[in-house]
């Protein structure tokens, strides 16, 4: 009868680690969306601004230049503009890379309990 007890409470102690564990998980979860939809919110309004704000920019240069060279000006802000898409994209493919590993705290407290269990 002992052992049977043993068993169980070994079984108990297992399901009340893998629920801590999932409830890790979980509250990672709701932070890693709430994260990434304030960050998805915030940086298409950034990115709505800035382009309102470089393109009034670059309409008013060229209607302040005089008419012949307002073709010349115009090439110019689209070069411009170019050379900034390429160093933002440049630079959100570098943000993309150094991201933290999602779920790391769930993943390192059970490479800590799979090192507990081995003997």
């Amino acid at each position: 009868m002992r052992l049977l007890q043993s068993a169980q409470a070994l079984l108990a102690d297992a399901l009340a680690l893998g629920r801590t564990r999932l409830e890790l998980f979980s509250t990672e979860m709701q932070l890693e969306l709430a994260r990434l939809f304030f960050a998805l919110l915030a940086g298409m309004a950034v990115l709505l601004l800035v382009v309102g704000a470089v393109a009034f920019a670059g309409i008013s240069l060229i209607v302040s230049l005089a008419p012949e060279n307002r073709a010349f000006a115009a090439g110019l802000i689209a070069l411009g503009f170019f050379v900034l898409a390429a160093a933002g994209a440049y630079f959100v493919r570098k943000l993309a890379k150094a991201r933290a590993r999602p779920f790391d705290a769930s993943l390192k407290e059970l490479e800590r309990d799979l090192h507990a269990l081995k003997p």
